[in-house]
């Protein structure tokens, strides 16, 4: 289910697209991931986390929510300051507010 626009693959370095993929594999598995690659996001809500994803020039963040039959990749963004800008957050609540009331 698409929550809204479209789906773009972000423009990661093969590397971090490989690390990106082996750390969602590892949260699909039930494998619980902390720091350096993972950190809990309540200020979104309870169960999201976001994905640390280093590349070449570039950090990457995946903002997901740990369902108890789905992991819900809810944004991903280029993270250029040291807190997640207010806009994101309010996106990612808008988002899995709007996922909640379809299930």
């Amino acid at each position: 289910m698409w929550l809204e626009g479209e789906i773009k693959t972000p423009p990661f370095s093969v590397q971090a697209r490989i690390e990106a993929g082996t750390l969602l594999r590892r949260l699909q598995r039930g494998d619980n991931i902390g720091m350096p690659h993972s950190r809990s996001m309540p200020a979104i809500g309870k169960r999201c986390h976001e994905l640390r994803v280093r590349d070449k020039n570039q950090n990457w963040r995946i903002v997901y929510r740990i369902d108890s039959d789905a992991i819900v990749i809810v944004e991903v963004f280029a993270k250029k300051t040291g807190t997640t800008p207010k806009n994101v957050i309010d996106k990612c609540k808008a988002r899995l507010k709007a996922y909640d009331e379809i299930e």
